[in-house]
């Protein structure tokens, strides 16, 4: 990952919202990426989001999309949301496809 020495962060409510709802937080997806589990860095597909990256997580042998912005002053990566994403399943287990890492 490029941003090496940033610090991750996130909203402890909506990680507690992601475990009740989807059962993986975003303290699973820090743990992830301490396990070194990034299979990608995309640019989000969303016009609406242009200024946002998606991390391309591996968590339980499922794929998870992970939102993020970057605050270079603070030297932070603030995750947004995690969701099961089961065409970027299909693409970087089940497909066999390789590294997408624009970085």
């Amino acid at each position: 990952m490029k941003y090496q020495g940033y610090r991750l962060e996130f909203s402890e409510e909506k990680n507690l919202l992601l475990k009740e709802t989807r059962g993986v937080g975003l303290e699973d997806v820090v743990t992830a990426v301490e396990e070194k589990q990034i299979l990608g860095d995309i640019q989000h597909n969303s016009k609406k989001y242009p200024h946002q990256r998606i991390l391309v997580i591996k968590i339980k042998d499922y794929i998870y999309a992970v939102p993020y912005v970057i605050d270079k002053k603070r030297k932070v990566i603030f995750l947004k949301t995690a969701y099961p994403s089961r065409v970027l399943t299909d693409k970087y287990l089940k497909g066999g496809a390789k590294n997408e890492s624009d970085t």
